[in-house]
């Protein structure tokens, strides 16, 4: 006889607790794929098996993404206001589409262009940390790795790099009273927060508009998509994902994937004394993190996955951070285990919607891990870290590290 247990995977200080690796354990074992039902987010399915998130990701057909990655991630609760107009909220053939217009701005050229920014950052931080033998990871030497690529990407200066991090942090952060004030109404909360970074694309498009150069909106004030250009909202939303995405996975990343390290002292040794498992290191940071925790999709059509019947209209989401812990797929899962191969975690999601800059997030963790390997820089806990109060992003707001170099 299984067990049943309510859990409400909307509970985001679950996620702040730790509590929901268990959680996800317990549904794996038991209710795989789970039917949540709260006040806050409504009702939905949750996959929480590698192979049932995989074979929703490769079934776009009956999964649509128009509206919108995240429960309730728009302030009006019918539908997400990007369906049909961001990347991760269209569908097919819409997407491909696109994707082929902001494709150019994460290309090879681009990702080499990213990478020289990055590095230079990334030794400045590093250096000053040892300098002054601690930091606060996550404030100070994280964020410098989607500053090095906003730059790039959006063909603006540093200091306009972290003023957008910070936005974007703000809204990813829209339940967290480190960024904000939480006694606001959430979904007013959001639409304010959203606006402001439109703001900032807004201004960005009009320098462009008079000096184009060859950054996304650029790229994006030019694409046409069947003889038709743009609009100033779809631009807007393109160049926010971007932001946001790039944000979430490298910086956030880095956090958990450094504390994970720190907590694991013998595989922080067995990096530093093996230089070539780097790349391995740093995917078993991707599906340790599992940074983005879920993504949301909802039905076109009735479809049964083994004994559950989903209902066209049904809301589903497909949790990554559970199917990166799954046994079935990755013996001793909750190991972290810098040498595992093969290691086909789902942090960049998978199918058409795989994130297109996971190149470039993978150059940047590469950057900053070759050079803690490369100068033997050991951090060490001083302090306790803050995660963010979130259920869709898995981040840090703090992580105070002491820090010594060989």
């Amino acid at each position: 006889m299984s067990m049943r247990l309510e859990i409400d995977l909307t509970d985001v200080d679950m996620f702040v607790r730790g509590e929901h690796l268990a959680a996800f354990e317990h549904l794996r074992a038991h209710e795989p794929i789970y039917r949540n039902e709260s006040a806050e987010g409504g009702r939905f399915w949750a996959l929480t098996r590698y192979d049932d998130v995989l074979w929703a990701y490769g079934n776009h057909a009956v999964f649509g993404s128009e509206h919108g990655a995240i429960l309730g991630g728009s302030f009006r609760s019918e539908a997400d206001t990007a369906g049909g107009k961001m990347l991760v909220a269209t569908d097919v053939p819409r997407h491909r589409l696109l994707k082929q217009q902001i494709h150019p701005a994460m290309s090879a050229a681009v990702t080499a262009r990213v990478a020289d920014q990055v590095r230079e950052l990334v030794n400045a931080a590093v250096d000053r940390a040892i300098a002054d033998g601690g930091c606060d990871f996550a404030t100070e030497l994280a964020t410098e790795l989607p500053a090095g690529a906003l730059m790039v990407v959006m063909g603006i200066g540093r200091q306009d790099a972290h003023h957008l991090i910070g936005l974007t942090r703000r809204m990813i952060g829209f339940r967290d009273e480190t960024f904000v004030d939480i006694g606001e109404d959430a979904r007013l909360r959001l639409a304010w927060l959203q606006a402001e970074i439109f703001e900032f694309f807004a201004d960005l498009v009009d320098e462009r508009r008079s000096k184009p150069g060859a950054d996304l909106v650029s790229i994006l004030l030019g694409a046409e998509i069947n003889g038709r250009r743009l609009s100033e909202e779809e631009i807007f939303y393109n160049c926010m994902n971007v932001a946001v995405g790039g944000n979430e996975t490298s910086s956030y990343t880095a956090c958990t994937g450094m504390l994970a390290l720190v907590e694991h002292p013998e595989q922080y040794d067995r990096l530093l004394s093996a230089p070539e498992l780097t790349k391995d290191a740093i995917e078993e940071m991707l599906r340790w993190s599992s940074t983005n925790a879920y993504v949301q999709r909802v039905a076109k059509a009735d479809v049964r996955r083994g004994d559950v019947l989903i209902r066209a209209g049904d809301s589903v989401t497909l949790w990554n951070v559970s199917a990166n812990r799954d046994e079935a797929q990755f013996p001793d899962a909750d190991v972290f285990d810098i040498g595992r191969t093969p290691n086909r975690h789902l942090s960049y999601g998978a199918g058409i919607h795989r994130c297109i800059g996971a190149p470039i997030a993978a150059a940047e963790l590469s950057l900053l891990f070759d050079r803690i390997v490369a100068d033997r820089v050991r951090f060490e806990p001083a302090g306790e870290p803050q995660r963010l109060r979130s259920n869709f992003i898995l981040g840090m707001t703090r992580l105070p590290l002491k820090v010594s170099a060989a």
